[in-house]
């Protein structure tokens, strides 16, 4: 490990993070940001070309605004269809101040519940300029045709969610993710048939291309013949996701995956605070050891769900067969102000705690019960299945139990991830040219996620922040070129890659990709997990660089490198899972406090995770040194004006 973690701890800016914050107040900021920007303008957008690499609703917003407002815009994807971007799979809704509810919302309010869900560790002035355009977003939705649920007279109505005290859900029943992807969908395909954006489907980044120090091109796989392919461009925009798949096991679908935005930290692009996971509390509980992902059961369903366990440890009685008296309430209990809606990390921490003191239930032992006996009671079972009717059938698809009549049974799985590229205030990584956008970036959301934040900022970011902040950039900074793909870099680039596939075909060990990445994910899980401590981080460090060592001694990969070949796939961000794991661990064990998701057991008082602000009140950005056991690191210190910082208190 590099020797500045030997260094005061106390956070003294780094050169390479500078977040580029504008002057003024903050409720002013983006507003004053946005009047004094360079432009582009319309005659000479087309003469710029914008790489944008995924088409979630943060990389599909972007790739159709950008294409409406004239720039010639290339658009990847690793699936077959823009419409398989993971987005699709969240759930219960998106998070707007519009105060519909007439409960007290506001921007402000909003800005506030985002900062202190994070626990502290996110900064201000991309906070509330989240909460700021939120409003926008719904408006932008509703406009698309998007389906959001109404009130009997029509009026776009609210639900509640996890770490709030007022309804500023909106949602279209548990397909949220869905219906605003097809909303996004739309309008890029538009921009499709309007020949601005140029679709490439079946793709996977696998490297950067950098001239002049700048991000100007990316290389590809084609997942279909095997071929490499080079694309050049004025910018490069990632919008690729999280690192949740590291954990093997998790919310995520199974290529979800990292590496694009792992092989741009290659290249010197900052990996900012990635011990900063977030463990969902909603999950259908895994069943077998060879399970090769998780299904969520959305958030939303703690507005009416209840969540207990039984009062006597071991005890097997069916749920039904266990009286009122002798059910244990827990978050109820213990947070009386936000009760079943405490926000993510505290929900599943306080859900472990019942298994491991023998309160579990299931075969495992390893789930709690979140029971709509009450709800069916109060409100009718129809009006439940209105609201949740299509999580109810998906539950008893895959449990083959009716949850209208059994309570369901979760338990925390992996999720979402708070960390990933460092930004500044425009979205653009430390190397210039670079930008990352949604879950691929760092910016919002501290050390843990508030629910339906997630939809709230990738279109954000998408629709509202990127198309401002690209044109300064290319305003100042990057002229019209007309560089081509024929350029040295883009060879050599292309070179590396090959490098690296022939490796992997070439060592024809005995132990599969998959096989690897399980045995990774159990290590993580295990010790960068819910619960983390300094002996279980180093442990988990020393059999990650083993488990590393072994996979290039001994791992299989069958077939052809100049064909459709899923084992070459994983192979190579199984490689990347390899590396990204162990810097998960070092930030995890470097950073001496636990706030929100990452929770160091020796940091804690009463049960609740404890800060350590005097030392640790930065953002951290590591830095490729070659070696990556050896990361360098650097600190952004987070400065709170509009806020107080204080100890997290949702009871």
């Amino acid at each position: 490990m590099s020797t500045t973690l030997e260094q005061d701890l106390r956070a003294v800016a780094s050169p390479l993070m500078n977040s580029n914050i504008p002057d003024g107040p903050l409720e002013s900021k983006w507003t004053d940001y946005k009047g004094h920007m360079k432009l582009v303008n319309p005659a000479n957008k087309r003469k710029y070309t914008i790489i944008v690499v995924g088409t979630g609703l943060a990389g599909g917003a972007a790739a159709a605004s950008l294409g409406e407002m004239g720039y010639n815009v290339l658009n990847f994807c690793i699936q077959d269809s823009p419409r398989r971007a993971h987005s699709v799979a969240a759930q219960g809704g998106i998070n707007a101040a519009k105060n519909y509810a007439n409960d007290g919302d506001s921007v402000y309010r909003l800005f506030y519940d985002t900062i202190k869900g994070g626990d502290y560790r996110a900064r201000e002035a991309n906070v509330h300029r989240l909460a700021e355009v939120s409003v926008n977003i719904i408006d932008q939705c509703a406009a698309q045709g998007v389906p959001f649920a109404r009130e009997y007279g029509g009026a776009l109505t609210n639900r509640s969610f996890g770490g709030a005290q007022v309804s500023r859900t909106f949602y279209a029943r548990g397909q949220t993710g869905q219906q605003l992807l097809l909303g996004a969908y739309s309008s890029l395909m538009r921009q499709v048939h309007e020949k601005t954006v140029t679709l490439y489907t079946r793709r996977e980044m696998l490297d950067l291309v950098m001239v002049d120090g700048k991000a100007r091109g990316i290389v590809v796989r084609n997942l279909v013949t095997g071929k490499l392919e080079t694309y050049a461009g004025h910018a490069v925009l990632l919008a690729t996701g999280g690192y949740g798949t590291v954990f093997y096991l998790s919310t995520n679908a199974v290529n979800s995956n990292p590496t694009a935005a792992w092989r741009c930290h290659k290249h010197g692009a900052l990996f900012a605070n990635p011990c900063y996971t977030q463990i969902h509390p909603t999950c259908i509980p895994q069943e077998g050891d060879y399970q090769s992902k998780l299904t969520l059961m959305s958030e939303s369903l703690r507005n009416d769900g209840r969540v207990w366990v039984p009062k006597q440890a071991g005890d097997k009685r069916k749920p039904n067969e266990i009286p009122e008296e002798e059910r244990d309430y827990f978050l109820e209990r213990r947070y009386p102000a936000f009760g079943n809606l405490v926000p993510r990390d505290i929900a599943s921490r306080a859900a472990k705690l019942e298994c491991d003191n023998g309160k579990g239930v299931g075969l495992t032992g390893k789930a709690v019960y979140l029971d709509f006996r009450d709800a069916i009671k109060r409100l009718g079972q129809q009006v439940v299945k209105e609201r949740y009717g299509n999580l109810f059938q998906m539950y008893e698809e895959i449990t083959n139990e009716d949850p209208y009549k059994v309570p369901m049974r979760i338990y925390p799985a992996s999720h979402y991830t708070m960390g990933g590229l460092w930004v500044d205030y425009n979205l653009m990584t430390n190397i210039p040219g670079l930008f990352a956008l949604g879950e691929a970036n760092f910016s919002d959301h501290g050390a843990n996620r508030l629910g339906a934040s997630a939809l709230m900022q990738g279109l954000a970011d998408g629709y509202f922040v990127i198309p401002y902040t690209l044109g300064n950039y290319l305003a100042t900074k990057q002229p019209a070129d007309n560089l081509t793909t024929e350029h040295e870099a883009f060879k050599a680039a292309a070179a590396k890659v090959q490098e690296m596939t022939d490796k992997l075909l070439s060592i024809q060990g005995d132990t599969t990709p998959t096989e690897f990445w399980r045995a990774l994910g159990k290590i993580v899980w295990d010790n960068v997990g819910m619960g983390r401590n300094e002996a279980g981080l180093k442990k988990a460090i020393e059999e990650i660089k083993a488990l590393r060592a072994e996979f290039w001694k001994k791992v299989k990969v069958d077939g052809r490198g100049d064909t459709l070949n899923k084992n070459l796939e994983f192979a190579g961000r199984v490689a990347d899972y390899l590396e990204l794991g162990e810097l998960m661990a070092i930030d995890a064990l470097h950073r001496e406090e636990s706030c929100g998701g990452h929770f160091r057991e020796e940091y804690q008082q009463d049960g609740e995770a404890k800060r350590d602000d005097e030392k640790f009140c930065y953002v951290a950005g590591w830095k490729y040194t070659g070696d990556v056991s050896s990361p360098e690191l650097h600190k952004e210190p987070l400065h709170f004006e509009s806020i107080k910082l204080q100890q997290r208190d949702y009871k």
